[in-house]
């Protein structure tokens, strides 16, 4: 598309398709050009979903470069989470962590996965909802999925966990049942092995904004069970180990 890419068109749309549970492909949109424009359109489509929660996910695109977004509609499922459910949401099973500590950006000497872990102050059992108001998502172009939130549509954080379980969860039984009827039922797997690879990135991109990864800032790191995706509302349930997280995903 020959169309100029204009940040506040983008998140306009984005923004109105996310709010009427809608797709559009992604030949419809006019596309950022890098990184920059997507960050740029992604904050005007933040703004616009009024999202102040510090949660944030985190992911590398298809030529490494880490990325993150704010995770919204945010939850804690002690309160008894509902999420909305729309036509294509997807579930994954994550860990998420919070920061106790600053991991400012850094010139010369990267950080270590072992300084990245001394930041960590908590950890978590979370799952992520995701549906992208692009119809391929980021499989055409990853930085319209980019501006798009990273797809993101939701996140409950669950209980607490040991911290020593971002060393330790890859191999731990995991199940979820949705609606009653069991989803996955396996071991729990991260895409990279190690669920700190993406942060560790993110924590050494020298492009990343100065007010990022500051104390308190909660990161969710990728996804335990793959991408499923759930057919209809209903209540879910994940147990990792002996630890339960539920909630439910009901019509907007």
């Amino acid at each position: 598309m020959t169309e100029t890419f204009d940040p506040r068109t983008v998140a306009a749309r984005l923004h109105s398709l996310r709010q009427a549970g809608r797709q559009e492909a992604t030949d419809t949109f006019a596309l950022p050009a890098d990184l920059h424009q997507a960050m740029e359109a992604q904050n005007l489509l933040t703004a616009a979903d009024g999202i102040s929660s510090n949660a944030w996910k985190v992911t590398v695109s298809p030529q490494g470069q880490a990325v993150t977004a704010p995770l919204h509609p945010y939850a804690e499922a002690v309160s008894g989470a509902a999420i909305p459910w729309y036509p294509g949401l997807k579930f994954e099973t994550e860990i998420a962590v919070r920061l106790g500590s600053d991991l400012p950006v850094r010139a010369g000497v990267p950080y270590s996965r072992t300084e990245v872990v001394e930041a960590i102050s908590a950890v978590y059992l979370g799952a992520e909802l995701l549906v992208s108001a692009v119809r391929e998502s980021g499989s055409v172009s990853f930085l319209l999925f980019v501006a798009d939130r990273l797809g993101n549509s939701g996140y409950v954080l669950g209980p607490k966990l040991e911290k020593s379980v971002v060393d330790t969860v890859g191999g731990t039984p995991l199940k979820v049942t949705h609606a009653g009827r069991t989803i996955y039922d396996g071991p729990a797997q991260h895409p990279k092995g190690d669920v700190l690879t993406w942060l560790v990135d993110y924590a050494n991109d020298g492009l990343r904004p100065e007010t990022s990864l500051k104390s308190g800032a909660l990161i969710t790191t990728g996804t335990l069970s793959g991408a499923i995706e759930l057919t209809e509302p209903g209540e879910i349930d994940i147990l990792l180990g002996d630890i339960r997280l539920s909630f439910s995903v009901s019509k907007a």
